[in-house]
């Protein structure tokens, strides 16, 4: 298992990790197979989306915070309830192909790491799953 280290600058953000997961990739000589992404954070999350239009980010976040506000019903006494369901909503795990030492994805698509609870230092785990 490899590990990214992420420094967030925001208290929510989505920052495109899949330089990163290509860079892994390359350097540690996987060719075929499954990348697990693992985020060990109950507030964080790593999710594929739109990389072409930076907008997209922006209305992804904009509208989360109108779906799950900051302050709201809440009782979890750290304040940061909304960053959990957040999480939660987009999920702490991806798998991915790779396929001839790089990760495939679709034309637009980036690999993003999503801050809800920041700004902090955070982890995503990577495992290689070689094919047969």
């Amino acid at each position: 298992m490899e590990t990214l280290t992420i420094r967030t600058r925001e208290r929510e953000e989505m920052l495109d990790i899949t330089g990163q997961l290509r860079a892994l990739v390359r350097a540690q000589g996987w060719t075929d197979g499954l990348l697990l992404l693992h985020c060990p954070h109950t507030t964080g999350a790593v999710t594929i989306n739109e990389g072409a239009d930076p907008d997209v980010v922006r209305d992804i976040l904009v509208n989360l915070r109108e779906l799950v506000p900051r302050h709201g019903d809440y009782h979890h006494a750290e304040g940061n309830s909304d960053a959990h369901i957040k999480s939660g909503l987009f999920g702490c795990d991806q798998m991915l192909m790779a396929e001839g030492g790089d990760i495939r994805l679709g034309t637009w698509q980036k690999v993003y790491f999503c801050e809800f609870d920041g700004p902090r230092t955070r982890e995503v785990w990577v495992k290689f799953l070689g094919g047969a």
